[in-house]
């Protein structure tokens, strides 16, 4: 019985165990794929971050993923529509891109990042079509997500007419978490 309490004690320290959030280095590049017919959803919400803070300009890291840009404008078929690299400390991150008008950009959204065993990730982005005076007069919306990314891989995100290719990586020294001390004392 002892052999086996300390089997697992062994096991709950060296097993893949979750990590910290954050930080992580993360570069995201959203397309609209120009072959596959744009589909309208209802208008972004009032509170398209979900309450998830504005990504600042100190956050933001230089572009890696040059190569890729190149080969996606090289063809007709997709149309780059957002390129941004940056270090997320948190879970969410809000993100937008052009003049804001009346609380809405014409692109919008958040990226949620959690990690356990691999990386998970929802995406949830609008492309807004706004009027003269900041009225959003269309949207586009992709709402995608992926549980299993590894760490430093470069992920495609599907959603139709937009897409995402996310490349997400742990930033720095993690932290493993300290076993329970309840299980120490066995």
């Amino acid at each position: 019985m002892r052999a086996i309490r300390s089997l697992t004690l062994l096991l709950a320290l060296f097993a893949p165990t979750a990590f910290a959030a954050g930080p992580y280095q993360v570069e995201m590049i959203l397309v609209r794929q120009n072959a596959v017919p744009a589909i309208t959803s209802p208008f972004a919400p009032e509170d398209w971050s979900a309450g998830a803070p504005r990504l600042e300009k100190g956050a933001e890291r230089p572009a890696g993923l040059g190569d890729e840009i190149t080969r996606l404008q090289a063809t007709a078929d997709y149309t780059v529509l957002l390129h941004k690299a940056w270090q997320q400390d948190g879970e969410a991150i809000a993100l937008s891109a052009g003049n804001e008008q009346f609380g809405h950009f014409p692109i919008e959204g958040n990226l949620t990042i959690k990690e356990d065993r691999f990386i998970a990730v929802d995406a949830n982005f609008w492309v807004n079509q706004l009027d003269s005076n900041g009225s959003v007069l269309q949207s586009e919306q992709l709402k995608q997500s992926n549980s299993n990314m590894k760490a430093g891989q470069l992920t495609f995100l599907d959603g139709g007419h937009l897409a995402v290719l996310i490349k997400v990586s742990p930033a720095g020294m993690r932290k493993m978490p300290l076993p329970d001390p309840e299980m120490m004392e066995q």
